[in-house]
């Protein structure tokens, strides 16, 4: 079997295409094998080439978290899909036993692993999973596009409408848009009928976000964001913030925010420690909300969007597999406006 993989963590030079890798089985009676036809890259792939604390990689590592493929096996307890059918994947794996499982709440999974981080990946010609973690899509739909729809949707899904419960009407800020999360947050936010302020260092990037539906774009290299968020809204400021930046963005989120507003995040790629004006937090009676991946009704949620043609992430460019490393730089260097794909056996 074909697959992108890396054996020791470092930069992009680590990362090696293998042809001899042994297909993986289907062992469990709710497992399905899928023969991956694209799989994606996210930022959490930077980080776990990188290396992450706790993590342990057993060599040669296939990469990547998203995919869209067939159904290739299918075990005997599956059901919803079957030999043949065209599914997206949930990269999010939970026990399904645990107290959280029960309840619903897969993310929060004292097992929860991510494939490509807790799990071999995608970028590879098959890959098993749980039955839970696929839904069949139309044939029509766009693979590449597909490709790149399940990590950062789900995250974003539960990121606004879970967490931040928004509802239309509302303001939304969110920071770098082009990046995963931060666009597929933009397509639920304005898909839930919301007044929607993007940021980038791009204006090319603000451009393209215009052409998605942003109301309002500010370079965050040139403009005091805060300060223009709450001079356009009178002072009101937004009621949600989508910060996945962090240490960098922190304050300004805090700053953006109007009475009763919801700072809802998902990561800290600028760096995890936060300085916060807790009198900000406690005056305003503001909510500072996490959110990671998501749970079966989220995954049900945003397929059903998926399959009606909603929601599908911008792709930035397509590369074979055995372009992995150029990939990978690409994404490294924030070059991209949606979704850097890998084109695995089509």
């Amino acid at each position: 079997m074909r697959g992108l993989t890396i054996s020791a963590h470092g930069g992009p030079e680590q990362l090696r295409l293998r042809d001899d890798l042994p297909a993986p089985e289907v062992r469990a009676a709710t497992d399905v094998r899928v023969r991956v036809a694209a799989a994606a890259l996210n930022h959490l792939d930077l980080f776990v080439l990188e290396g992450l604390p706790g993590i342990a990689l057993t060599p040669p590592w296939i990469v990547a978290a998203d995919a869209v493929g067939t159904v290739d096996q299918a075990g005997a307890a599956v059901t919803g899909v079957r030999e043949g059918d065209l599914v997206v994947l949930n990269p999010g794996i939970s026990d399904r036993t645990c107290r959280y499982c029960r309840e619903g709440e897969h993310p929060l999974c004292v097992g929860f692993g991510i494939l490509g981080e807790h799990a071999p990946g995608t970028a590879a010609e098959y890959v098993v999973v749980p039955g839970f973690n696929v839904r069949a899509i139309p044939a029509r739909t766009p693979l590449d596009a597909a490709a790149g729809f399940g990590l950062v949707t789900i995250t974003a899904w539960r990121m606004l409408m879970t967490r931040a419960r928004l509802e239309a009407g509302e303001r939304v800020l969110i920071w770098g848009i082009g990046g995963g999360v931060a666009t597929a947050a933009l397509q639920i936010a304005k898909l839930a009928g919301a007044e929607v302020w993007v940021t980038s260092s791009s204006d090319d990037k603000l451009a393209k976000a215009r052409a998605l539906g942003a109301d309002h774009v500010l370079n965050h290299r040139t403009a005091d964001v805060a300060r223009e968020v709450r001079a356009a809204t009178g002072k009101a400021g937004v009621d949600v913030v989508v910060d996945n930046v962090g240490a960098a963005t922190w304050k300004a989120s805090l700053a953006a925010l109007g009475k009763r507003g919801r700072l809802v995040t998902c990561g800290g790629t600028t760096g995890p420690l936060v300085e916060t004006d807790v009198r900000r937090v406690f005056w305003n009676q503001l909510s500072i909300l996490g959110s990671t991946m998501g749970n079966d009704a989220e995954f049900a949620a945003i397929v059903e969007q998926l399959r009606d043609g909603r929601l599908l992430p911008p792709v930035d460019r397509v590369f074979d597999l055995a372009a992995g490393r150029a990939a990978y730089e690409r994404l490294a260097r924030g070059e991209q406006f949606g979704k850097v794909v890998l084109s695995v056996g089509r």
